[in-house]
């Protein structure tokens, strides 16, 4: 069992994300790890069900997670993080809070829940 802490785990989690490592990211997870939206919706639960998740995900180009604010309280970790993504409609951002449970070295349970979604202004028509 590894020995960091549950700050250290996320912080590892977070830039595996940005790096689009999925070995890197898969392994602050635990293999039984579960990923719930916040109404209770299970997202993905253990690795062969997140792994599709994050290609998918790590396939757009301009995907980065920046730290807006992090609490810690025990083994639980809270990031609010500004998203940014292409979406179907085009290129933008989103606010995300992001709970996890850290048990053993690694991430057992993450609960997501999304803000509103911005998109990004085009090239401007006006000359």
């Amino acid at each position: 069992m590894s020995h960091r802490s549950p700050l250290e785990v996320v912080q590892a989690q977070l830039e595996a994300y940005n790096a689009k490592d999925i070995e890197a990211l898969l392994a602050t997870y635990s293999p039984k790890a579960a990923q719930y939206a916040t109404g209770g919706e299970l997202l993905a639960h253990g690795h062969e069900q997140m792994r599709p998740r994050f290609l998918a995900r790590f396939a757009e180009p301009n995907l980065h997670a920046r730290l807006l604010s992090r609490q810690v309280a025990g083994n639980m970790v809270a990031d609010l993080e500004l998203i940014e993504r292409t979406f179907p409609e085009g290129v933008g951002s989103i606010e995300m809070l992001c709970v996890y449970e850290v048990v053993d070295g690694r991430i057992l349970r993450a609960t997501f829940a999304t803000g509103e979604k911005k998109l990004f202004a085009g090239p401007s028509n006006a000359s």
